[in-house]
Formats: C-alpha cells, sequence, structure tokens
C-alpha cells in the first residue's frame, strides 16, 4: 500500500524516509573525509570527484525532500504509539521537525555556496551548475557555508537522537515503532486518547525557532575582512633614488586571476605600496612594487594559494617588481624589469596606459606570469586543476610630488 494510515507508514513515505536518510548519511561522511584530506596536488583530482559526489548527493536529497513534503502533506500522519507520555512525543515530533528542516536548509545552502563560488568541484548533471539570483561573491559564499556547517551540527545530533529513539522503540520497548516504518506493520491505536498531542503546535514552534537561529545567526555575526585585517599594518614606503619627478599612489588595486577547474577565479592583495619616478617629458622612469603575499585573498582557496605548494607565504612574505619604464607611443607604455616572488627572479614586462591630467596621473595595466616558472603548484603538472597562465591586473592614481594638489 502506497498510502499512509492512521497507524501504518506506506511504501511511498517509507521510500522517502529510508533513500534520504541513507542519502545523507553518505554525504555526511563524504563531507567529514573532503574536510580531513589536506589539499594538495595529490589529492586534488580525488578531492574534485568526492565533492563532486557530495554536491550531486546533496541536490538529489533536496529533490526528494521537496517530494516527501508534497507526499506527507496529503496523507494521514499515524499517530503516536504512545500519546500519554506527552513530554516524549511532543521532542518526538520536534526532532521529526528539526530533521524535515535538514533535508531541506543543509543541501539548498550547499548549492548557494556552490553557487556563490567559482572554479571548484562540478554537480554531476546537465541542468546548470548555479541557482538564480544567487551572485558570484565570497561574502555570500562565506554566509552560505556557514548555515551549511550548524545544518551539520543540527543534523548530527538530530539523527543521533532520532537513532537512540528508534533503539528505544525497538530493544527496550519492543511496541512496533520502527517496524512501522521498516516494514509497514500498524502500531498504535487509531482515535486513541492523546491525539492532541499529535496535532500539537509546539514541536513545530520549537523546530522552527532552531532553525531560524541557524540560518540568521551567521549574518549577525561580523564577516572577516581579509583586506582590512592585512591593511592594518601598512608596508615602508621605498625610496627611490632617482633625480626623475617622483609619484605618489592615491590609490589603487592589485589583482590576480587563475584558472581553476576551467573558471577563472579572481583575487586580490590588500597590502602593497608602489614607488615611482616619472619624468612626462621623455616618458621614462623607475618603479618598484612591493607586495606582502600573506595579504593575497582568493575566495574559498585563499589558505591554499598561501600554503607552501603556491606562494608559500610563512616562508616568504614579500615580493618585489622592479622594473624601467618607457614610453611607447601615446598612453601606451611598459615597465620592464623583475619579479622577485618565492626566491625565484623572473623577467617580467607590464603593458600599461597612463593618462596625465597635470599633477595627477591614472595607469592601468595587465601582465601574463607562467606558475612555472616560480616552480609553483609544481605537483599540478597539467591545466586540468590550476592553469599555469597567472593574469595580474594593476590599476592606480597617483600624484607628482613637487606639485600641490588641488584640494577640489
Amino acid at each position: 500500500m502506497l498510502s499512509n494510515t492512521a497507524t501504518r507508514y506506506g511504501a511511498a513515505a517509507r521510500f522517502f524516509h529510508w533513500s534520504i536518510a541513507l542519502l545523507i548519511l553518505a554525504d555526511i561522511a563524504l563531507g567529514l573525509i573532503g574536510e580531513n584530506t589536506p589539499r594538495t596536488a595529490d589529492t586534488a583530482a580525488r578531492l574534485q570527484t568526492l565533492y563532486s559526489v557530495h554536491k550531486t548527493i546533496g541536490v538529489v536529497v533536496l529533490g526528494l525532500a521537496v517530494l516527501r513534503f508534497v507526499w506527507a502533506f496529503t496523507q494521514p500522519k499515524p499517530v503516536p504509539v504512545h500519546p500519554e507520555r506527552k513530554a516524549e512525543t511532543v521532542l518526538a515530533e520536534a526532532i521529526h521537525w528539526m530533521l524535515y528542516g535538514a533535508i531541506l536548509i543543509m543541501p539548498l545552502s550547499g548549492w548557494v555556496m556552490h553557487s556563490a563560488e567559482t572554479g571548484f568541484a562540478p554537480i554531476l548533471w546537465p541542468f546548470g551548475q548555479n541557482l538564480p539570483f544567487v551572485p558570484k561573491s565570497e561574502d555570500v559564499a562565506h554566509m552560505a557555508g556557514a548555515v551549511h556547517g550548524l545544518s551539520a551540527w543540527v543534523i548530527y545530533l538530530t539523527v543521533a537522537l532520532h537513532i537512540l529513539g528508534a533503539l528505544k522503540h525497538a530493544v527496550i520497548e519492543k511496541d512496533g515503532v520502527l517496524s512501522r516504518m521498516l516494514r509497514g506493520t500498524e502500531a498504535g491505536v487509531a482515535g486513541g486518547v492523546g491525539g492532541e498531542s499529535h496535532a500539537s503546535a509546539l514541536p513545530v514552534g520549537l523546530a522552527a525557532v532552531l532553525w531560524l537561529a541557524v540560518v540568521v545567526f551567521p549574518f549577525a555575526l561580523p564577516v572577516k575582512d581579509h583586506a582590512e585585517t592585512a591593511a592594518v599594518t601598512q608596508m615602508e614606503q621605498v625610496e627611490l633614488a632617482s633625480e626623475l619627478p617622483t609619484w605618489t599612489v592615491e590609490q589603487g588595486n592589485l589583482t590576480i586571476t587563475v584558472t581553476q577547474m576551467g573558471a577563472p577565479v579572481e583575487g586580490s592583495f590588500a597590502n602593497w605600496n608602489v614607488a615611482i619616478a616619472y619624468d612626462e617629458d621623455t616618458g621614462t622612469g623607475e618603479v618598484t612594487v612591493t607586495i606582502d603575499t600573506t595579504s593575497l585573498s582568493l575566495g574559498t582557496v585563499t589558505q591554499q594559494a598561501q600554503g607552501p605548494e603556491f606562494f608559500n607565504t610563512e616562508a616568504y612574505s614579500t615580493a618585489i617588481f622592479t622594473g624601467d619604464i618607457s614610453r611607447i607611443d601615446g598612453a601606451s607604455h611598459e615597465a620592464v624589469g623583475t619579479l622577485t616572488l618565492i626566491g625565484k627572479t623572473v623577467p617580467v614586462t607590464l603593458s600599461f596606459d597612463l593618462t596625465l591630467e597635470g599633477a595627477r596621473a591614472t595607469m592601468s595595466g595587465t601582465t601574463t606570469l607562467d606558475r612555472r616558472e616560480f616552480e609553483m603548484g609544481a605537483g599540478y603538472e597539467d591545466e586540468g586543476t590550476v592553469g599555469f597562465g597567472v593574469e595580474v591586473t594593476t590599476e592606480l592614481t597617483a600624484a607628482r610630488q613637487d606639485v600641490e594638489s588641488d584640494p577640489s
């Protein structure tokens, strides 16, 4: 029999219960394995497969959860076997509603996190990767990840209590509660005393308060802003020994774009400075850029990027570019020099456009580095996981020091 009755669960309800339970347990196991696996070149392919399966199972659980809710709202719910135990009945109902929330909120928050991120394990299906209205945003991914993590703790607790309760009924009381969900056997008395506790709004309210806290709590916490943290201690300004006019940078951005799993991932350095000497008449000059590599923010892979396989910031916290500036044609310039990064010095040419308006200059330029020249990510021997090319983009405005700026 597919449908429920007042004293038994039908085949459809039992299918939804056990299929979702097994998938959730498998997904928890995959998630825990992934969290405890080091992020290295040797584990990259395995982690990609693991998280792809993890996300795909999550989407399946979400779909089954929606179907389960639709089915449950059209079916009678079997009565409590022990309606006289009001506190126990309320607790059991509350745990059921917490589990209902878990099978919706946990996979949905994981999908939001996946949609907000770029460049990592895809969902194994042909229907698209992203949810509508979810932007690519590190902050959104961070918040969704926090909800996902809190949901995991809720589900650990509620699943444990649910299993203990089922074992109590099966081993100690032998009252048919577990058999009702396993085989669809009958248990309880239809129309018996205590039906009002079965229909109580208290369990739903308790579960709703818990899930509201899970969803809202991450948004009440301050978001760690890597850029602000890194910028608290500014780097010492380099002075150039040059007779050319010097320029002071007023504002700027230094960003990098890497390709991860075939998708571009953009990051930035929060703490860096530039010393510039440049003569507008001859179009020549020199530049030194000093970068605090510990201030790198690269989305969800920041920690891995700063690790020993890539920037190795624990051993090499500073990168330095020095170059000679020359005008190519009109606004087109280039700075030809060297970049010293993680102990390797490599020739680099930065092409950029320079626009002058009186004593102010606006500059924007890009160059592409090959990570292999710095022996970065040596274990990632092909571009399937991490691309070889790293695009570096610089944008800044500067004021000539020997001319007083207009305060307007």
